[in-house]
Parts: structure tokens; C-alpha cells; sequence
């Protein structure tokens, strides 16, 4: 059955099911992408080589142009394996779905060259300038959390412009798109989770980016875009902040789910060390896995129904208010927050056997902890930004 962005919904589990069998040759290296602290390079060719990569390009280049909910179920399947390869994908993959939004000369240069480009990004917009240059920006700052960098053909930077102080105007934020040569990658990342994502610093000085790779983040909150008339898909006329978070959110889900499926397979193997009973008989151990079902459950339904809410309106022609914004982005929060719950429960009720520093069990628990750092999925401020415009104060979020 074709979905209302024009996907037909067989690609999309055909997709789904290639995301499943490389989870477990995934697993198998997330040790190996650790000790790197990057993305492998064979991760890179097999996740081209099933076609991940253009799940949401427009198809018009040969993408799918999937609807937007399948972003998270392949994140998922992606992360039962290596948390940190689907980390990396997700980013890249929702970079070509704002590619999408961009002027055609970006379009083109991407896709008619390297439809299976891995595009880094890093939306700390303080972190960069940019001023007027002839045709186009000169673009110079050092922007933190760029996963993938190493591995990038393409780097997707935000930074501030400024505009007219002469009439009250303060600065605009707008999205850079350049090759990754343009920019330095720095050896910054140290990190107790998501090691193998290779979140590193990147640096530019003074890089000139014509007119056609930028865009204005005001263009990209829904409806219209520079990019419209190409793709006229409702894919392409979602807003893209309120929505970023659900980009990432896939990876916490599938990590607690592969965490929960290697709790049980585990605990009904084991047995105690004092009195050898064994754990599958514990009350406790029961208690534990049926409260981190339901919280991983519970999570993926609560990510699910924005998706679909969010392709129905564009379709609909119906774009979102700020109040059902701050409401996605809240959800994304609290489903993420969910599913660090399920993963912390289940490593308790392992005992010492969770504790082993090379155990499968740690890396779930530490790769759910960074991603649960990630600001757009911190309650607090996810949870205050909905409060104060229910309340009717004015929003904080700049780019919403």
C-alpha cells in the first residue's frame, strides 16, 4: 500500500528487514568502532550497500521518500546492533531529508555525484559566523558533537548571519552545506558512550559557500521551502526542528530493546551464585523485565504517533502551531527518558554480571546515557519549553 508521501510501504520493510540483518554483523564490530572511536569504513559501504542511505531522498534522484516514521523504525533496527552505527545513519539520512529543502544547486551537487553521501552535521549555531561574500556566505567557527565527521563526504553546519542592527533585525539562522574538505576535523571526541559515532569538532575559516548551498532556518518550519517545487512530497514540507528529535530517538529505542532481548536470553541461562537458583525464577528479575517492556513499549508508541501526525497534516496542507511543536518535542524527550529507565532497570537486575567492562550489557547502559545527553532529549528543557507556551509565555526556541 502506497503511504501518503508516495512510498510504497513493501520498500519500506524491505528496508526495515535490510536494517535487521546487519545488526548482528553490527554487533560484531561495535567492540572494534569503540576502540576507533569511529564509524567503520565497511559500516559505511554496507549501509550504501543496502540502500539506507535513501530512504528519505526525493524520488525523483531514486530515493524512496519514505514516510517520515521510518526514519526511527530503521534507527532501531540499526541500533539492536551497534547504538553508534545507527546513530551516525540516522544523522546522515535525516541530512539528506533536509537536502531536500535546499535550493536545486545543493540538491544537484550532492545527489548527481554521491546519492550515498554520509553528511555530518552540527546545528550549534553560535558556534559559527557567517557573513556576506560575493554569490554567496563566508563561513568561519568551530561547531562541537559532528558525528561521523571522519567518514563524511559533506558537512551540514548552522550558524548565525547577521542582519540589519541599523532596524532592530539581530541575527538569522541558517543551515551551510560544504564538502567535507572545506572544513578541518579535529581529534576531539572522548566519550563513555556512543564512542564508536566519532562526534568530533570540526572547524572552518573564512570558507566561501555559494547562495544555493545555504538555506534560512525560517524556511524549514514547515510548508513552503526553496526546494519545494522539486519535491512537492509531504516529506518535504515538514518542519524541521520540531521534528529533529525523532531523527535521533530511534537509536535509544532500539538499544533498550536489543538491551531487554540480552537481559532475557541471559537471565534464563543464569543461575545465582549463592544458592544456584535460578534467575528466570526470581520475582525481581520478573518485576524488572515486565517494567522495561512496558517503558520500551510505551516509548515506541509515544515516538510513532507524532510521525504519523506530523506527515498527515503536511499532506493535509495543515502546518503544525508552536503549542503541537513544543508537544513533539516534549514527547521525544520523555519517550527517550523511557527507554534510559528500561536499560538502568535492566543492568540492576543483572547484578554483578551487568558490571563487566566489556560485557554487552555496559555498552547498552552507556550508549543509552549519551544519547539520553543529548539536548533535544533532556526533559527539563524539552518539559519547561511546552509548559511556558501552554502557559502562554513567549517561546525560547529560536529555531521553532
Amino acid at each position: 500500500m502506497a503511504s501518503p508521501n508516495g512510498a510504497d510501504r513493501e520498500d519500506v520493510r524491505r528496508l526495515v528487514a535490510s536494517a535487521r540483518a546487519l545488526a548482528p554483523v553490527l554487533r560484531s564490530r561495535a567492540a572494534a568502532a569503540e576502540a576507533a572511536e569511529a564509524i567503520q569504513p565497511e559500516t559505511v559501504a554496507d549501509l550504501a550497500q543496502a540502500g539506507l542511505m535513501r530512504l528519505l531522498q526525493p524520488a525523483r534522484v531514486g530515493g524512496l521518500e519514505a514516510d517520515f516514521v521510518a526514519l526511527f523504525e530503521i534507527a532501531a533496527e540499526l541500533a539492536r546492533g551497534d547504538a553508534s552505527v545507527a546513530w551516525v545513519w540516522a544523522g546522515s539520512a535525516s541530512r539528506h531529508w533536509i537536502l531536500g529543502m535546499f535550493p536545486q544547486g545543493a540538491q544537484d551537487t550532492v545527489w548527481s555525484r554521491t546519492p550515498n553521501a554520509l553528511i555530518a552535521s552540527s546545528f550549534v549555531f553560535p558556534g559559527g559566523r557567517a557573513e556576506r561574500a560575493p554569490g554567496g556566505w563566508r563561513l568561519s567557527g568551530r561547531w562541537p558533537f559532528a558525528s561521523g565527521a571522519a567518514a563524511s563526504d559533506f558537512m551540514m553546519l548552522g550558524a548565525l548571519a547577521p542582519l540589519d542592527a541599523a532596524i532592530g533585525e539581530d541575527a538569522e539562522y541558517r543551515l551551510f552545506l560544504l564538502p567535507r574538505g572545506d572544513c578541518r576535523v579535529l581529534d576531539t571526541w572522548r566519550s563513555a558512550g556512543l564512542r564508536g559515532t566519532g562526534s568530533t569538532d570540526v572547524e572552518a575559516d573564512g570558507v566561501v559557500v555559494p547562495d544555493h548551498m545555504s538555506v534560512a532556518v525560517p524556511a524549514l518550519a514547515g510548508g513552503e521551502s526553496p526546494g519545494a517545487a522539486l519535491n512537492p512530497g509531504a516529506l518535504y514540507r515538514l518542519p524541521v526542528f520540531a521534528l529533529l528529535p525523532f531523527t535521533l530517538a530511534g537509536v535509544a529505542l532500539g538499544n533498550a530493546q536489543a538491551c531487554l532481548e540480552e537481559f532475557v536470553s541471559e537471565a534464563r541461562l543464569r543461575a545465582s551464585r549463592q544458592n544456584l537458583a535460578r534467575m528466570a525464577d526470581f520475582q525481581t528479575v520478573q518485576i524488572r523485565l515486565a517494567a522495561a517492556a512496558a517503558q520500551i513499549d510505551a516509548a515506541r508508541l509515544t515516538l510513532a504517533a507524532p510521525c504519523v501526525e506530523a506527515m498527515a497534516r503536511a499532506a493535509g496542507g495543515e502546518p503544525p502551531d508552536l503549542r503541537l511543536k513544543t508537544r513533539w518535542r516534549r514527547d521525544a524527550a520523555f519517550a527517550v527518558g523511557l527507554c534510559t529507565q528500561a536499560v538502568g532497570g535492566l543492568v540492576a537486575a543483572s547484578g554483578a554480571g551487568g558490571l563487566a567492562a566489556d560485557g554487552a550489557m555496559q555498552r547498552r547502559f552507556r550508549d543509552a546515557h549519551a544519547a539520553s545527553a543529548h539536548i533535544d532529549f533532556n526533559f527539563d528543557v524539552a518539559g519547561s519549553h511546552y509548559g511556558r507556551v501552554v502557559l502562554g509565555l513567549p517561546s525560547e526556541n529560536p529555531v521553532l
